[in-house]
């Protein structure tokens, strides 16, 4: 018994040696994949080694079917949102997107959440709001702050106006995003009644709706024109401000048109003003602390033309052809009410199928195309590429019954009603060949004329972009800012219906497949009166490895890799 007490304490030492040896072995393990992870990260080129793992954590449970976190939920602000009822699309949109193809860029993703802090730092409802603010009411003018000395402590804002249809709103914000990204500028967003409440607030923990009393301007579209004294073109040809000057005294604001410019010279051109893309022009630009923007047009595309942005867009997007796909996820999510109206369709007449085909048909055109013709086209271009399956001349189905029949839903959309009903009866009347393949037609809404004025119709737009985004393939009509959004939402190339040879009245080809998801940038920017870069080449794509021009818009511009 004595021997035993005696051998106890020993005992205890050695055991407590052994779990001390054992910790450490521990501790080691942990110190050393610790720096494997922070090799691995630097040389992946994440600032953030958490932002690095995180993203190699979903991209290995990636796939359909799985439980994973999508991809893009890495760009999401409301990860560890304790509201997710708030914006009920940005958690679940994700589970009927297709997989993307398009990993999110760990630098991207730092780029941010540093922009969501600046924006809680100088957003409405602060300090440096308020105080910016009112020197912007006073009529207070821009110092040059560097030389004052105090541009750290300055917060600047881009003012974004909503003009023209919903399409074009929705590039012309992200684009307006893009820009207040690359400048470390505030985005605030004009809302008039049309748009209320129809996207989710982006950043967490406040706002980015501009009140209209915060603004010394009459705020809406037909207030800023190219006419405007607050233009900076005006401004510029006027001698308000100059270039190569130090610290100047500015007006209170600039005003950025970046609407398109129709030339109807021998050809319609599309073109921007001068002097908006140059960068003389820009670093002018930047000395302002409040811009307001108005465009039509994605004007991203021509950010990446610009060698002072040229850098930092490459290291935000390494994939070109993915700039929308990230930016437009991640800001532009719909409000409860739209979601409410994309659930309950896309669980009413799609979620059942087997396939989804999404169809939009836009027949605005200068000349418009009369609706036999542009369904032909369709139907071209959908047996060309073996979109749906042919059918038989008569109702009788075919002898040999096939075991299974896959379900195909066509969402078709459009203004007219025409497109959907030709097609549904087309399917409800004949067989298909096969006899393999039941075809439903689904339309949700056909309101005749776009109504951008109008709440009601913006919401079953944007609605209806949501839901051709989550197709498995889709047709599009080339020139539709609608189309071109769906499709980099999905991250999915679309067949595009071209426009029709006014001679023949029938396209030479119905569809073709464009190789980027990219939207395409309608009107060029102007850089002929650039002090910067060669002044004979009137085409960029000639010295821009990574610009195309449009299949849809010949002379218009897109990004792809």
């Amino acid at each position: 018994m004595e021997g035993d007490l005696r051998g106890r304490p020993a005992e205890a030492r050695e055991k407590r040696r052994d779990a001390a040896s054992s910790a450490a072995i521990v501790i080691i393990f942990l110190l050393v994949a610790l720096t494997h992870l922070l090799v691995l990260a630097a040389h992946f080129g994440a600032a953030d080694p958490l932002i690095w793992w995180q993203q190699r954590a979903y991209a290995a449970d990636d796939g359909p079917g799985g439980n994973a976190v999508a991809p893009d939920r890495l760009l999401s602000p409301d990860l560890e949102d304790n509201n997710p009822a708030a914006c009920l699309s940005r958690h679940e949109a994700s589970r009927r997107w297709k997989p993307t193809a398009f990993p999110v860029p760990p630098y991207l993703v730092e780029r941010l959440r540093r922009y969501e802090a600046n924006h809680r730092r100088c957003g409405p409802r602060t300090a440096l709001y308020r105080e910016a603010v009112s020197r912007l009411r006073s009529a207070a003018r821009n110092a040059d702050h560097a030389a004052a000395g105090d541009r750290h402590h300055t917060c600047k804002y881009v003012v974004w106006i909503p003009t023209e249809g919903l399409g074009n709103r929705m590039l012309s914000l992200v684009s307006t995003f893009l820009y207040a990204l690359l400048t470390d500028r505030v985005l605030l967003v004009h809302e008039p009644p049309e748009m209320e409440g129809l996207f989710c607030e982006p950043f967490p923990g406040t706002t980015w709706l501009l009140q209209p009393a915060d603004f010394p301007h009459k705020l809406d579209a037909a207030a800023f024109s190219s006419r405007s004294k607050e233009s900076y073109v005006n401004m510029l040809h006027n001698n308000i401000i100059r270039y190569g000057y130090g610290a100047q005294v500015l007006p209170a604001y600039v005003y950025l048109h970046l609407e398109t410019v129709f030339l109807l010279t021998e050809s319609v051109k599309l073109r921007l003003q001068n002097h908006t893309f140059c960068e003389e022009d820009h670093r002018l630009l930047n000395k302002f602390d409040w811009m307001v923007v108005k465009s039509d047009n994605y004007f991203a595309v021509a950010l990446f033309m610009m060698p002072m942005y040229r850098r930092e867009l490459e290291r935000m997007f390494p994939a070109k052809g993915a700039v929308f796909h990230h930016l437009g996820r991640y800001l532009l999510r719909p409000g409860n009410r739209v979601w409410g109206m994309v659930d309950r369709f896309f669980e009413g007449y799609l979620a059942g199928a087997d396939e989804r085909l999404g169809m939009h048909v836009r027949n605005k055109q200068i000349f418009p195309v009369p609706p036999e013709i542009m369904f032909e086209q369709i139907l071209r271009c959908a047996r060309e590429h073996h979109l749906l399956p042919q059918v038989l001349a008569t109702s009788e189905p075919p002898t040999a019954e096939a075991k299974k029949k896959k379900a195909v839903a066509v969402l078709m959309l459009s203004l007219k009603p025409e497109y959907h009903d030709k097609l549904h009866a087309m399917y409800y009347t004949n067989a298909t060949v096969a006899g393999d393949v039941v075809v439903s037609v689904h339309q949700p809404s056909h309101d005749g004329e776009q109504q951008s004025d109008a709440r009601a119709h913006n919401e079953r737009a944007l609605a209806e972009i949501y839901l051709l985004s989550f197709c498995d393939r889709m047709v599009t009509t080339g020139w539709s800012t609608f189309g071109y959004v769906a499709q980099a939402l999905a991250g999915i190339r679309p067949w595009m219906l071209l426009p029709v040879n006014r001679n023949k009245m029938r396209a030479d080809v119905a569809c073709v497949r464009p190789p980027s998801v990219e939207p395409c940038m309608h009107p060029q920017p102007s850089l002929l009166t650039c002090q910067q870069g060669p002044r004979h080449l009137d085409d960029p794509v000639k010295r821009v490895p990574f610009l195309r021009h449009c299949e849809d818009v010949p002379l218009g511009l897109k990004l792809l890799d």
